[in-house]
Formats: structure tokens, sequence, C-alpha cells
């Protein structure tokens, strides 16, 4: 199943030169390493209606003596766009998605695409939604430090396998990318944090719930800590054949990466001889420190389209159609679709979210995947409504303590404010 979830930034590069910087990393010529942002070609008037007026830098690391490294070897990276005035000591560090490999075959192919290799990574990324620096969009977090750390190595940044395979040469380093970029981070700045999110999208959305109570660790035990997850709640559930393909996905990207030793042992002491199923959010959620906030669809699509009816358990094609557009789903199909809503209530509730005075929630009846990252859903006027609120609303006053957030959707197709999305994203096909 190699996926291809990617959020707002995403996009293919051509390949850049390159210009050896010492002689064990190759950084791209076409690189800086400056943490600047910079306002980009398009009319400032464009840049305030789409709320990206800001196009980051990429920042290279340097880890390649630590072993931190992507898929193909090379170093990791990151976009930075520093904090002004009051939000100076405020951080937000979000993890980028783009799915798993699960075999050797899906991460050779994938080490020739920038998620698998910094050296296919553009030069420069435009932040919008919650990495917006407008205040009109994104009034509680646009002065802070805003970080894009970006994904190459496919297994939401928990891999950790020393030996390297000459056959192939593939890294497995996901888990050491995560600690060489938080410890770079925080001898620049993020020591000294007042307030600190970890967030992320899809794949990233998902790390940022493996890795939120150690996140809460590393940085001072004076700093406000929450993470965010969007779009990363994964459920352990059964496709439309009866079949365990997510679960037998998720295996093999845990046992090829060596990823178990690093999902949070609060949940993996508790699995028995399946400490692999901490990869699913509903197992890991329950044991939590931190506070954590979730913004989903309960009709995520990429949760439709690979958890609930993927290509090999549909080999009549008769859900492809369904999958396109949700309009197109017969009577039959559209059953089964409202019951996986509740199996992924029930998940979150199981998991504690309801009850928690520390957590949030923003679940809500569209057909979409990632809406933090995207100023359309995160805070326009097209944005999805729950409730008379926002994505961002609900986000700032949860992280802010302003008023408790649980907001509940109807069931589809009950929300007019739910954007058009584009059908085609996030099929495995």
């Amino acid at each position: 199943m190699q996926t291809n979830d990617r959020d707002e930034w995403w996009r293919w590069p051509k390949q850049p030169s390159y210009s050896s910087t010492s002689s064990k990393v190759k950084v791209p010529t076409s690189w800086s390493v400056q943490l600047s942002c910079s306002i980009p070609k398009a009319s400032h008037f464009t840049a305030l209606l789409s709320g990206r007026n800001h196009e980051c830098n990429i920042t290279p690391m340097d880890a390649v003596a630590k072993g931190a490294v992507c898929l193909d070897g090379s170093p990791p990276a990151y976009h930075f766009d520093q904090g002004s005035g009051t939000g100076v000591n405020n951080w937000i560090v979000h993890m980028e998605g783009g799915g798993w490999c699960e075999d050797v075959a899906t991460c050779l192919s994938r080490k020739k695409t920038d998620l698998g290799s910094s050296n296919l990574m553009v030069k420069q990324f435009g932040f919008s939604g919650l990495l917006s620096s407008q205040q009109k969009s994104n009034p509680d977090f646009y002065n802070w430090n805003r970080i894009k750390v970006r994904y190459c190595d496919g297994s939401s940044f928990t891999g950790d396998v020393e030996a390297v395979n000459p056959a192939d040469n593939l890294f497995f380093r996901g888990n050491r990318i995560f600690e060489a970029i938080i410890a770079d981070l925080l001898a620049k700045g993020m020591k000294n944090a007042n307030n600190a999110i970890l967030s992320g999208c899809s794949a990233g959305g998902l790390a940022s719930i493996l890795h939120c109570d150690r996140f809460r660790v590393l940085l001072p035990s004076t700093t406000k800590v929450k993470c965010i997850s969007d779009a990363g709640f994964f459920i352990h559930a059964k496709d439309v054949s009866g079949g365990q393909q997510i679960e037998n996905f998720y295996s093999q990207v845990a046992k090829l990466h060596g990823s178990v030793k690093n999902l949070p042992a609060s949940c993996t002491s508790r699995m028995g001889t399946r400490p692999e199923l901490c990869f699913f959010p509903q197992y890991v959620v329950q044991t939590m420190q931190t506070p954590i906030f979730f913004v989903n669809s309960a009709y995520d699509s990429w949760q439709i389209k690979n958890i609930l009816a993927p290509s090999a358990a549909d080999k009549g094609k008769a859900w492809k159609n369904c999958k396109l557009d949700l309009k197109k789903c017969t009577a039959a199909q559209l059953k089964v679709i409202q019951d996986f809503r509740e199996e992924f209530l029930l998940a979150i509730n199981n998991a504690g979210v309801q009850n928690s005075s520390s957590m949030g929630m923003f679940i809500d009846s569209c057909y979409a995947h990632c809406q933090i990252g995207k100023q359309i859903t995160w805070s326009s006027d097209s944005s999805p409504v729950v409730d008379n609120t926002k994505i961002a609303k609900a986000v700032g006053d949860w992280y802010y303590e302003r008023s408790p957030v649980k907001k509940l959707d109807c069931s589809y197709p009950c929300n007019p404010t739910c954007p058009a999305v584009d059908s085609e994203s996030g099929l495995d096909v």
C-alpha cells in the first residue's frame, strides 16, 4: 500500500544541483540554511486572501554523523519562520504527512521522491493555515516560531535500524530524525519556549500522537506543551471484505523500520505480544499525559479509501465510484460508511477523548483528509463549521483554555459548510 497522503504543501520537485559541504553530506546548492521567509512574487493582496504570504527556506541538517538520515541517506530538513513580538518564545513544530512504506520495494520507490530524499525537496514552502503568518487568518499563532518538518523516512518518524543492507542501501532512521530536529530547535531557542505545540497532518498527525509525551519531556518543565493531530487518528478496523489489511500493513511497517521500541511504552507495555498495534492511536491515547487536540473527519477520505475499502479488498471495483464521491455510493455502501463513522467515534470515545478535561476535538462530517494546513479549511469564509465554530477558533480556544472544545458534527450529509475536496487524493490505486 504505497500511500500518497500529503498535506497543503505537497509538490513534486525537480532534482536540484549539488555542492559537497563535507565528506559525508551533500547539500543542494539551491538550498538556503537561513532561518528566514520571504514575500512571494504574487501580489500582497493575493497573499492576504490565501493566508500564505511567506515562503520559507529549507534548512538542511548536518545530522548524518548521528545516523539521522532520510531513506536514501541524505540529511533531514525543515522550514522555519521565526517568531516575533509576543510570539518570539512560542513554538509550533509541524510534522509533514505522506503515508508509509512497508517493504523494501515501496521504500526503494519512495526514496526516489521528496518523501525519501531531501535531495529532491523544494527549497521553499509557502506556510498556510496553522502555520500562516497572517494575523487575520491565524490570530492565535501567526507570530509564533513555526517549523515545518519534512517527512522522508516512511515510518511516521519511528524507525531506527542500525544495519544498512548494501543490496538496497535503505536507511530506516525516522526516530533519529525526530530526535535530531528537536535537539537542533532546542539549541536555536526552543529551550526558552513559553509555549510549544507538536502538530502534524496524516502520517505526521500520527507522529504528533506517538511522539507527544516525548516532546513534552524534551522541553523545559516550565513550558506549556500541547499537541495537535490533524487526520492522524487512524482506526483499527476491518475492511469491506472482513480482512485486516490496515493491521497487517502497520505490522509490516513496524517490523521493517524497527519501530516498536520507539512507540510509547505506556501503550506497548499493555499490548502483550502485539506491541505493533500501538501504531493505532486508539490504544495510545488512553494513557497519554500531554494535552492533545484532534482535528478529524468522521468520514476521513483516506481512511475510507484505504482502511475501509482498499483496492485489495475490492477486487470487483464496486467501491471505486463511491470512494471518489460519496454522492455516488449505493444505499448499502452508505450504510457501511455510516457504520464506519460509528466505529471511528467509538474509538475516540474509548480512548477517553470525550471525557478528558485536557483533550479537545473537532470532528466534522466532511469527506476530507488534513484540514489545519489549508487556509480554506482552517479559517476562511469557506471553512467547515461545527456548532458555529471554525477549526482555527476551536484550536485556539482549546490551547488557551478559553473554553472546553468537544465539537462533534452531525452525520453525513448534514453539513452544508463542508468545502469541495479533491476526490482523487489519497487513493491507493
